[in-house]
């Protein structure tokens, strides 16, 4: 069963975004990256409609939904307040609905889904592949052997890269994943790199993330 964050309270979601952006900054610097090349982008498949201004009143505003007909309704109760971004699986039958709402879609990885952008993108159309760098048998993502072919049938703007590396208990076993993502970004002249969640987000924006998706530790 889903479960459902309730009771959302501004001073608390602020107060942990900024322990996060926090990180986000030291990592990058670390690393030798500008700070604010990374952006963090806030998960709010189980945030309720009715709670989602929370988010907004603690200063929170790029939000990422997996869902496209509950992005369809957040969007449209909180016109201009939010930057979406569809982070979920996409379905090729649900491009139309999300195309006009969102200012970028992760996770392109089939033939189906360019398919559909075809029939329905539009100039403002942007998306980041999504890039199967561990080549975990089953799993969604584009290998990276066939990431040049699949970016030149794209017929929207390619804006970069996504991966969901293998789960691992420590954050730094997603290093060597976040890197190879990272040099075929630049292999391929792409700028964005969507890695890391609320579990490795620190390693991924020192390994070259520009938006990292955060979602329980935001509510904890």
């Amino acid at each position: 069963m889903a479960r459902v964050i309730g009771g959302l309270d501004a001073a608390r979601v602020r107060e942990n975004a900024e322990r996060i952006r926090e990180r986000i900054a030291a990592a990058a610097r670390e690393a030798g990256r500008d700070p604010g090349a990374v952006e963090l982008l806030a998960a709010v498949k189980y945030v309720p409609l009715e709670e989602l201004g929370v988010l907004a009143e603690a200063g929170v505003t790029l939000v990422g939904e997996n869902r496209a007909q509950d992005l369809q309704a957040k969007a449209q109760a909180h016109p201009g307040v939010f930057r979406w971004h569809f982070i979920g699986q996409l379905q090729s039958r649900k491009v139309k609905d999300l195309v006009g709402h969102v200012e970028l879609i992760h996770s392109v990885a089939s033939d189906s889904a360019l398919r559909r952008l075809e029939q329905h993108g539009t100039p403002e159309t942007r998306v980041l592949v999504e890039v199967d760098v561990a080549g975990e048998e089953g799993k969604a993502g584009v290998r990276p052997a066939e990431l040049g072919d699949f970016i030149a049938r794209c017929p929207v703007t390619v804006a970069g890269l996504m991966t969901m590396p293998p789960y691992a208990s420590e954050p730094e076993a997603s290093r060597p994943h976040f890197a190879a993502l990272r040099e075929l970004a630049r292999e391929h002249g792409l700028h964005h790199l969507s890695m890391g969640t609320s579990q490795d987000y620190a390693v991924a924006a020192a390994e070259g993330a520009t938006i990292v998706r955060v979602g329980s530790l935001l509510y904890a």
